[in-house]
């Protein structure tokens, strides 16, 4: 009796575990649906505000900690002496706080 026990055990399980693999399948299929409606609702690119600002990297990268390299890469610097121009957002100005010690910041009027 213990064998039919056993045999019966995972039969059932399969049984539980295949109607819920089914069931996730069209929530999968109705997000992927659903996600090109929201990109569509996006609007347009901002307009450049016209003001810049120059970013140059004075300091290495090594030995910091992973989120200020990441930080550098996202401002486009990657290299010591490396110059880049970037619209002036206040995205641009956080990224330059979090690395204040490792570039010079240049604003530039136009």
């Amino acid at each position: 009796m213990a064998e039919e026990t056993k045999k019966k055990a995972p039969a059932k399980a399969a049984a539980k575990k295949a109607p819920a693999a089914k069931a996730a399948a069209p929530k999968k299929a109705e997000a992927k649906a659903a996600a090109p409606a929201k990109k569509a609702a996006k609007p347009a690119a901002k307009k450049a505000s016209g003001q810049t600002v120059t970013v140059t990297q004075i300091g290495s990268p090594i030995g910091r900690q992973a989120y200020q390299r990441q930080t550098l890469i996202g401002l486009g610097l990657n290299k010591l002496h490396r110059t880049r121009t970037l619209e002036d957002t206040p995205a641009v100005r956080g990224m330059i706080n979090r690395v204040s010690h490792l570039v010079k910041v240049e604003d530039s009027a136009a």
